[in-house]
C-alpha cells in the first residue's frame, strides 16, 4: 500500500521489476552513505550484486519514489535466518535527508514485520552513526557495541488477531487495518 508523503512522493513496497531503482538509489549514495549503510566501502560493481541479492530471495524493500520516479530513500526487511532476528537496513540519500523520510520508511518496515509475526528486528552500524542510533531509538531498539560496530534489538509486538470481516472472507482487510493504524 502506498503513502503520500507531502510534496516529496510516496512510500511503498518496491517490486521485483524495480530491483534497478533500488540499484541506482544505492549509487548514488555519498561515500558517507555507503559506509553508514554498508558498514565499509561498497563500491559500484558490489552494491549492484547486493541490490539483485535483494530482489532474489525473500527480502522486502520499500522505499520513498519521489514525484519523477526515482528511489530517494529506502527500507529491507531481510527474513530472520536460523533463530536470528530479522535484519533491517536503511538508507537516505544525502539531499533528501532530515525531512522525516528515515522514520516514515522505518514504521513501514516495523508493520510489515509485525503481519510477518516477526518478534524481533536487527540493525546494525558503525558505532558513529549517531543519526541511525537516535531513529532506532525512537522506535524502541537497544543497543549493544562490540568492536566499532553497534547493534540494535526491537522488540516487535505481535499483530492485533484477524477482524471479523477478514475471517468471514474479506481479504486484505485486516492488512490495510494494520497498515492504516500504523500510518502506512
Amino acid at each position: 500500500m502506498a503513502r503520500a508523503f507531502p510534496a516529496l512522493g510516496s512510500i511503498r513496497e518496491l517490486s521485483g521489476s524495480e530491483q534497478a531503482l533500488h540499484r541506482d538509489h544505492l549509487t548514488r549514495l555519498d561515500p558517507e552513505g555507503r559506509r553508514d549503510r554498508f558498514n565499509g566501502i561498497a563500491d559500484d560493481s558490489f552494491i549492484a550484486r547486493y541490490s539483485e541479492r535483494c530482489f532474489a530471495g525473500v527480502t522486502r524493500v520499500f522505499a520513498l519514489v519521489d514525484r519523477d520516479g526515482h528511489v530517494r530513500g529506502t527500507a529491507e526487511l531481510h527474513p530472520p535466518v536460523g533463530g536470528e532476528p530479522a535484519d533491517i537496513a536503511f538508507s537516505v540519500e544525502p539531499d533528501w535527508r532530515r525531512q522525516g523520510i528515515a522514520s516514515e520508511l522505518f514504521a513501514a518496515v516495523i508493520t510489515a514485520a509485525r503481519l510477518a509475526g516477526y518478534a524481533r528486528l536487527r540493525i546494525t552500524s558503525s558505532s558513529d552513526n549517531h543519526a541511525m542510533r537516535a531513529l532506532a531509538r525512537k522506535f524502541g531498539a537497544r543497543f549493544t557495541f562490540s568492536q566499532g560496530e553497534t547493534a540494535g534489538t526491537i522488540e516487535v509486538a505481535p499483530a492485533a488477531p484477524p477482524l471479523a470481516a477478514e475471517r468471514d472472507g474479506i481479504p486484505g482487510f485486516a492488512r490495510s487495518r494494520a497498515l492504516a493504524l500504523a500510518g502506512c
